[in-house]
């Protein structure tokens, strides 16, 4: 089982990359959000956690083994979440997943299959599927503020969690915890606690 690979990124192009690794080159298959993520960086050093697949017909003989690759364990985890949601797959995930994975996680955790539907290749009756299986199992993706931050801002997932369960608990929305928490980190990256981050929120919103 291949779970992660590193090599220098070749080219990338628009369901795939390839990477050379010494004497070799390595397809791995991408979806649209990690695409863009790496759109530009050809001749850099990149490491991709990876789902190792079988990909095919075994009644036709057809089978070949395929690597999906991602940039942080996070990402992996949640596709394969949804991939194992009945009707969808690595094929229909990987069309899927044109939105960073925080919103479609949220789209989940707010029930919002028309929002769901709208992903290529999900229809509302896989959508009301995705809601059902997955809700409860997504906040923590919903979360990912942290991992598209700059390479310099260094507040912890953990903490941005934290934060988000006192924000909840005050009494404030999912969706206007996710969005307090998505603007101070935009201007505040060194902050350290959950206190300092609380503190942040509120004097944004009563500036």
């Amino acid at each position: 089982m291949i779970t992660k690979i590193t090599g220098r990124l070749i080219r990338v192009d628009n369901d795939e990359l390839t990477l050379e690794i010494e004497a070799f080159e390595y397809t791995v298959m991408i979806p649209e959000f990690t695409r863009r993520q790496l759109q530009g960086r050809a001749g850099e050093k990149v490491s991709l956690h990876t789902i190792h697949y079988m990909d095919g017909n075994p009644t036709q003989g057809k089978i070949m083994p395929r690597l999906v690759g991602f940039l942080n364990v996070a990402e992996r985890e949640f596709f394969e979440l949804f991939c194992s949601v009945d009707g969808v797959g690595v094929r229909k995930a990987l069309r899927a997943m044109v939105r960073p994975v925080r919103e479609v996680a949220a789209l989940i955790e707010e029930q919002d299959t028309k929002g769901l539907s709208a992903l290529p290749g999900v229809g509302p009756a896989t959508a009301e599927r995705i809601v059902a299986k997955l809700r409860r199992k997504v906040p923590k993706f919903a979360l990912l503020v942290a991992q598209e931050l700059p390479a310099d801002g260094d507040v912890k997932s953990d903490v941005l969690r934290d934060a988000y369960e006192v924000l909840r608990s005050l009494g404030h929305t999912e969706s206007d915890s996710r969005r307090m928490l998505d603007e101070v980190i935009k201007q505040h990256k060194k902050l350290k606690s959950v206190e300092e981050i609380i503190q942040a929120v509120y004097a944004m919103n009563h500036a």
